[in-house]
Parts: structure tokens; C-alpha cells; sequence
């Protein structure tokens, strides 16, 4: 039986360094794509590259750096990127399905089922959907990143069998090999750390927004969402088919024993907090090592305007974002009960619980401690 697969082509890939697309480069992947899905696998596409695409029939003499400038890149790119895709895939028969998503078409569930049931009608006629971050209104992600983590989030959406970030180097390496000559390549990544975060560097291509720091994003998403994933090069005949037998030229990411549940998922990666609390340092510990809840007595300050119910970030004293849960209390609760015990608390407030945050609705979202995550 065929698989499910979620391919991300960055920008770096499909367009020249002084921009504008490549279109052979777009050829060389299509027939990759082409080749598994040949085979019977359903191949979704996340590809970047519509502002890299669009700036130059604009006039810019380089990527643009205001937004608006780059979101009216994009809307020319686009068009672009699109018309060399669709012509690319009609060479093997293949319809190509364009999809423009943001942020909130993963945190609503009613707009994240409409995507879905689209996406598996298109799956289901064996077109190829091709699924971009909508640049032109998404103003944080043309700001942050690469489509990264876009791809990661589809792939768990969709319940992915793999995800493929392919890339300009060859996998995740010890040290930057471009700068560092005794680096060596990761092979496979089985748990995320901090030291593995630190090793990813930074950005690499200039008409790309993305690095191996988003790729270990994507990872850590991929992964809590129970999707392997391999992040490495596709530069010759048959290497996507080669990183989807397991012989690729890359690093492997296994799936987390501990995979999320759909619920917990959505708290960590696709909810959209409406405020965040301030711990100690006692309640960092019984957060992300303990597997306790978060009390009252744990919380230093509430920051926000949140109702019981409400998805809020949880950070330390210096900042740090340590992950997401369920607030039973309100700002005002929190606020009229930080630092209080459990049972001054009771007392204080007419709430069925005394804790802020219950460890079954909490998701720890910090590299640093994912190995010892009690999810």
C-alpha cells in the first residue's frame, strides 16, 4: 500500500541567487515528485520561493526587505511559481492543485477541517496538492521564517507517513561545514536537545528566510506529532526516491515514542494563546521535569486578558518559553491568587480546582527538556 509523504522545497532550490525561479530546477523536482507518486504514493508539495520568484518582474534590484514590498512579491511569485509547477507535473500526467493556508487555518478547527477535506479529495483523485504559506496576507510568517514549520503542520494534519525537508547541504551537521571543517553529519536524531538547537546555525541563502534552526523546529513538530521526518539534499536522479527508502543524503528524525495526542498537538503547535504566565523556578521544574501541574503558588504574574478554557504560554522568570496548557482560571483569578497555596486559594476563589494549568492539558514546548517530557 502507498504511502502518504509531505515534500517542503525551500526557496534556496527553486529560484537564482539574484532571484527569479529556475525553471529547470522546478522540472528536476516534479519528476522526482513524480516518480513515488508513480508508485502509488500520495505526495503533498510545500514549497517557498513565490516572493524569490516574484521580486524581479517588480523591478526590486534584490529581495525586498518591508513588508509590503515583499507581500506584493509574493502576489506576483505566486502566479509564477504555480504556471512552472503546473506546466512541470503536466509533463507525467499530473494535476497540480494550489493551496494558500496561514496560521489560522490550522488553530480554527472548523477552517482546519475544510482544508483537510480538500486536501483528501485531491489525494483521492491523485492530483498533487501544492501548498504555500499565504504570502500576501501573513504578515508573522513572511516575517519569521521559511515554510519550516508550515510543512510540519501539514504533515501532521494530514497524518503524513513522512516528512522531506529538502535542502542545500546534505542534512544537519555538528558545526556549520561551510565554516567548520571538522564537522560531521547527524545521521539520525531519535530525542531533540538543546545542544542539537545550538548546532543548527543560522541562514543560509539570500533569497531564502529559513535555516537549519527552522528545520529543528519543523523536527520538533514533526516528531511530537508522531511524523519521521528527514531534512537533506535532493540534487541527482532518483536521491528523493533514495531518502524515502532510507538511504538518503541527509539526517533522519525518528518519530516521538511520546507522540501527542490530536488534542494536545493542537494546545502546543496549532492554538493561538490568549495570554501568558510567569513562573518560578520551582514550578519550571515541576512543569518540565516533574510532570506536575501548575499551581498557584508556582505563578509570579498573568499577563493578558484569558477566560477559563483559554489556550496561555507559560514562561520563566528570564523570558523563556517553556510550553502551552489549558487555564481553568481567568487573569483576574490568576492575578488575585498568584503565589498562594492551594488551599488559600480554594478559599480565595470559587473555582471546582486549584490548579492554574492541569498536567493533562499541558504541552512542554522547550528543546531543552524534551527528553524528559512526561507527555
Amino acid at each position: 500500500m502507498g504511502k502518504r509523504i509531505v515534500v517542503k522545497i525551500g526557496s534556496s532550490s527553486l529560484t537564482a541567487e539574484e532571484g527569479g525561479l529556475n525553471r529547470n530546477q522546478v522540472r528536476f523536482y516534479a519528476d522526482e515528485i513524480a516518480s513515488l507518486h508513480a508508485a502509488g504514493h500520495q505526495v503533498l508539495l510545500v514549497t517557498s520561493g513565490a516572493i524569490a520568484a516574484g521580486f524581479r518582474q517588480l523591478g526590486y534590484a534584490s529581495r525586498p526587505k518591508l513588508v509590503h514590498e515583499k507581500q506584493a512579491a509574493a502576489a506576483v511569485g505566486q502566479a509564477l511559481l504555480m504556471q512552472a509547477y503546473q506546466e512541470a507535473f503536466n509533463a507525467s500526467g499530473i494535476t497540480a492543485a494550489q493551496i494558500l493556508l496561514t496560521r489560522p487555518d490550522f488553530s480554527n478547527r472548523g477552517r482546519s477541517q475544510n482544508a483537510t477535506r480538500t486536501i483528501e479529495e485531491l489525494l483521492k483523485q491523485r492530483a498533487v496538492p501544492i501548498i504555500n504559506e499565504n504570502d500576501t496576507v501573513a504578515v508573522d510568517e513572511i516575517k519569521f521564517g521559511e515554510n519550516d514549520g508550515l510543512s510540519a503542520l501539514v504533515a501532521t494534519l494530514v497524518k503524513a507517513d513522512g516528512l522531506y525537508i529538502l535542502t542545500d547541504m546534505d542534512g544537519v551537521y555538528t558545526g556549520d561545514p561551510r565554516k567548520t571543517p571538522d564537522a560531521v553529519r547527524i545521521e539520525r536524531v531519535e530525542v531533540l536537545s538543546d545542544e542539537l538547537y545550538r548546532m543548527a546555525g543560522g541562514a543560509g541563502s539570500a533569497v531564502g528566510t529559513g535555516g537549519m534552526r527552522s528545520k529543528i523546529e519543523a523536527a520538533r513538530i514533526a516528531m511530537r506529532g508522531g511524523v519521521p521526518l528527514f531534512v537533506g539534499r535532493v540534487a541527482e536522479s532518483g536521491d528523493l526516491a533514495a531518502a524515502f527508502s532510507g538511504t538518503g543524503k541527509g539526517t533522519y528524525f525518528a518519530s516521538s515514542s511520546s507522540a501527542l495526542s490530536a488534542k494536545k498537538h493542537w494546545v502546543g503547535f496549532l492554538s493561538v494563546p490568549q495570554g501568558r504566565l510567569v513562573v518560578d523556578d520551582g514550578a519550571e521544574e515541576a512543569l518540565l521535569s516533574r510532570g506536575r501541574s501548575l499551581l498557584p503558588a508556582g505563578v509570579r504574574l498573568a499577563e493578558g486578558d484569558f477566560h477559563p478554557g483559554d489556550v496561555v504560554e507559560v514562561v520563566n522568570a528570564g523570558g523563556r518559553v517553556l510550553g502551552r496548557g489549558v487555564t481553568h482560571f481567568s487573569a483576574w483569578q490568576v492575578t488575585a491568587v498568584a503565589g498562594m497555596s492551594s488551599e488559600e486559594t480554594l478559599k480565595r476563589l470559587d473555582v471546582p480546582r486549584a490548579e492554574v494549568i492541569h498536567r493533562d492539558e499541558w504541552v512542554a514546548t522547550s528543546l531543552a527538556k524534551e527528553a524528559s517530557s512526561h507527555e
